[in-house]
């Protein structure tokens, strides 16, 4: 058996440093923004190359509380993707903002930036472009746009720590910018968590108390907020984890060469853009006859995964928004053709022969 993604492998790796920094926050007694948090988020900040970093219950809340912190409400729209993971969209529509899609490029599967300009209104508010898979969007064409109508940029890199475009990493480029240490990122916690990075200083001061029931004194508070922080046990482990966060990027990166240079010819391989550090938090390809690929895979004992079966424009959940098959049909091809690999930093290239073994024997038949 060959799973998508192993979690004991790489606790095992680290189980002595993970175990003593849990002892060390169970003795302190102090379990809620203490010193393990306040470090992370020096830490995170200093490596994503941010002045501030807010750290969060999760990637989700790190959305809906960016977004609130950008002014985002009933009537605005905010330009995103409808190929990502629904919780880009959802937070845009709990504010009671609308998403306004724009398709991807099919390369990439981020943003296609030609397509923002006719998506803009004078309603619109910003761009949410997602770092898909760990590789950056093109945001120095969006930063154009968004520089020259107004907007802000709202950086989706849950997918995406440690990632780089034109040599400046992923939460230090827009406005904001949102991570998720969600137990299956590259850099993950052992249970959920968020972080959101800017370097707007009042921005972060405003999101250090909406995380606390909008509360910048006990007791007081200026306005409705939530109940959401990184809570100390999991930033002592993402302190721990932190530092290797490089080399196990590195090691994606030799995996997905060893894929790319196996399965040339069988499959679309990712298409990494001149300028780009990709970090593979999936390593996706394109493939014809993809679910009975998918089912050989299984019957092989490999793991893989649809990333994402059905884009967002055609969920029942934003069905209100009017959208028709055809909309938007890069998104919709790609639903139906790509499929994620097993890329995680433990496995062995004997390991990823295998898998790309199994794909060659599947196109052989």
């Amino acid at each position: 058996m060959i799973p998508l993604l192993d979690l004991k492998r790489q606790y095992a790796l680290l189980e002595k440093e993970i175990n003593a920094a849990l002892v060390r926050v169970a003795a302190s007694g102090n379990y809620v923004l203490g010193p393990e948090v306040k470090a992370f988020e020096d830490e995170f900040a200093l490596y994503v190359g941010a002045k501030h970093a807010v750290g969060v219950g999760n990637g989700t809340d790190a959305l809906r509380m960016a977004l609130r912190a950008l002014d985002v409400g009933p009537g605005d729209e905010v330009i995103t993707v409808p190929f990502t993971f629904v919780a880009t969209a959802e937070a845009i529509a709990e504010l009671g903002a609308k998403p306004v899609f724009v398709d991807i490029d099919p390369r990439t599967f981020n943003m296609d930036p030609g397509l923002v300009e006719k998506a803009i209104t004078p309603r619109t508010k910003g761009i949410l472009p997602v770092h898909l898979y760990g590789q950056v969007a093109d945001t120095d064409a969006l930063g154009r746009i968004c520089e020259a109508h107004g907007l802000f940029m709202l950086e989706d890199a849950a997918q995406a720590a440690g990632s780089a475009r034109n040599g400046r990493r992923a939460g230090s480029i827009g406005t904001a910018a949102i991570f998720s240490f969600y137990p299956t990122k590259n850099l993950s916690a052992m249970g959920d968590g968020g972080m959101i990075t800017t370097n707007d200083a009042a921005m972060a001061e405003r999101l250090r108390f909406l995380r606390v029931h909008g509360s910048a004194k006990k007791y007081e508070h200026s306005e409705l907020g939530y109940n959401s922080r990184l809570d100390e046990m999991q930033a002592a482990v993402l302190r721990v984890r932190l530092p290797h966060l490089d080399a196990w990027n590195a090691r994606r990166r030799e995996i997905a060469r060893i894929y790319d240079n196996e399965m040339a010819g069988l499959v679309e391989t990712p298409f990494v853009e001149p300028g780009c550090e990709h970090i593979y938090h999936q390593y996706t390809v394109i493939a014809d006859r993809r679910d009975e690929l998918s089912g050989f895979l299984k019957e092989q004992g490999i793991g893989t995964a649809i990333h994402y079966p059905l884009p967002l424009h055609l969920q029942p959940s934003f069905a209100y928004l009017g959208h028709r098959p055809g909309d938007f049909p890069v998104s919709e091809s790609m639903a139906k053709r790509v499929i994620s690999l097993p890329v995680f930093p433990e496995l062995s290239d004997q390991e990823v022969l295998e898998i790309a073994g199994a794909i060659k024997r599947f196109y052989s038949r």
